[in-house]
């Protein structure tokens, strides 16, 4: 039989979690004081006043480093929350055309197109088919190309027009 394995923590191990016999260690002032028995960097830890943080546990030995376990958490939390931050999340945006559409009708869409390029989101462009305008899909990819050739400067084409069911889809992303 196996021996339970105790519960995971995440984050990195400090202090007697640390089950390794030497560590590379670095001090207070972030300098490199080479490979230290763990007792040693435990008592150097203690006498600071400070906790022993396995920073790089996957090198050979785990580096170490001394320094205050509090702050080091919340740096990184804070760090973790400035990326989030930054992410932009792209959306895909949805203009719907019809086969006949107007002049105004259409320059209209395509001002909202290129502002939904400017905020670096994709655009889905359908084109809806009813009754006998199935027989002119023709049309449709015509006034598709006509849309791809307005924005090549400021989109490439991620999937080319293509007919699903009743309605013919292409989705264009931000260069």
């Amino acid at each position: 039989m196996k021996a339970p394995v105790g519960p995971q923590k995440d984050g990195p191990r400090i202090n007697r979690d640390i089950r390794v016999n030497e560590v590379q260690l670095i001090d207070t002032e972030g300098h490199n004081r080479g490979v230290t028995p763990i007792a040693e960097a435990l008592q150097l830890a203690e006498e600071a006043g400070l906790d022993l943080v396995e920073i790089v546990p996957t090198a050979n030995p785990p580096v170490c480093k001394i320094l205050d376990f509090g702050k080091f958490r919340f740096l990184e939390q804070k760090k973790a929350a400035e990326a989030r931050k930054r992410q932009k999340v792209v959306e895909v945006k949805e203009i719907k055309l019809r086969p006949g559409i107007d002049d105004h009708d259409y320059e209209v869409k395509m001002r909202a197109v290129k502002r939904f390029f400017e905020e670096g989101d994709k655009v889905k462009v359908t084109l809806r088919f009813r009754g006998r305008e199935m027989a002119h899909q023709e049309l449709g990819y015509r006034l598709l190309e006509r849309v791809r050739n307005e924005n090549v400067a400021v989109a490439k084409c991620e999937v080319e027009p293509s007919m699903e069911g009743r309605q013919m889809v292409m989705i264009l992303s931000p260069k």
